[in-house]
């Protein structure tokens, strides 16, 4: 599924709140997934908000929190094999996943999340209704245990469906990282609402 000055978030990591574990992801200068390309790791922050880093220093001291998983359904076996093993690394420490049931990103998360078999950590919400994802979404779907279908959006364009579905997930988070080309048009905007409704915006390029 597809204003202000941008800060990059210098260690950006595979950890829970307050419980870590050893895998981290890199920060920008450095290469995510050696031969695969460079992903970049950027952190949308206001400049002089101190009300908006007091929150996100709270939600980072709270323990494990909701995290909204985005991104594209075009990429590599490397980098799935990376989305999976950061949501089965968000799962065990505790933070609730929330993605939407498309292919790539979404597949990947949900794929690494039921690894960490805490099925009540996971809840895949759906742009339009189970009989319309594909075959292969459905299989995999079949082994989650909390699905949100939303057959009343059936009848729009899945572009329209898509965008009020992240919007309706973005509202159910704290925080939301995203797996992005720079010219992922509907991944933008969805970051930009985040960033714009207060939440931690993570966007990894992966261009």
């Amino acid at each position: 599924m597809d204003g202000c000055k941008d800060e990059i978030e210098d260690g950006v990591s595979m950890m829970g709140s307050d419980e870590e574990i050893t895998t981290r992801i890199p920060t920008q200068a450095q290469s995510l997934v050696e031969g695969s390309g460079t992903v970049l790791v950027s952190e949308f922050k206001p400049v002089a908000d101190v009300d908006y880093l007091q929150e996100l220093l709270a939600i980072q001291q709270q323990g494990p929190r909701a995290i909204g998983f985005f991104g594209t359904r075009n990429m590599g076996f490397m980098h799935q094999e990376l989305i999976e093993i950061l949501s089965y690394a968000m799962v065990i420490t505790k933070n609730h996943i929330y993605t939407s049931g498309a292919s790539g990103t979404n597949a990947a998360v949900i794929r690494g999340a039921l690894r960490a078999e805490k099925p009540e950590l996971l809840t895949v919400i759906l742009p339009q209704s189970l009989k319309k994802q594909p075959p292969e979404s459905q299989e995999l779907l079949s082994k989650v245990k909390n699905v949100i279908e939303k057959p009343h959006n059936d009848h729009l364009p899945l572009l329209e469906a898509s965008r009020l579905c992240n919007m309706d997930i973005i509202s159910h988070v704290q925080q939301v990282i995203c797996f992005a080309f720079h010219d992922s048009k509907l991944l933008m905007e969805t970051c930009n609402e985040a960033k714009n409704l207060r939440k931690i915006v993570t966007l990894f390029y992966l261009d």
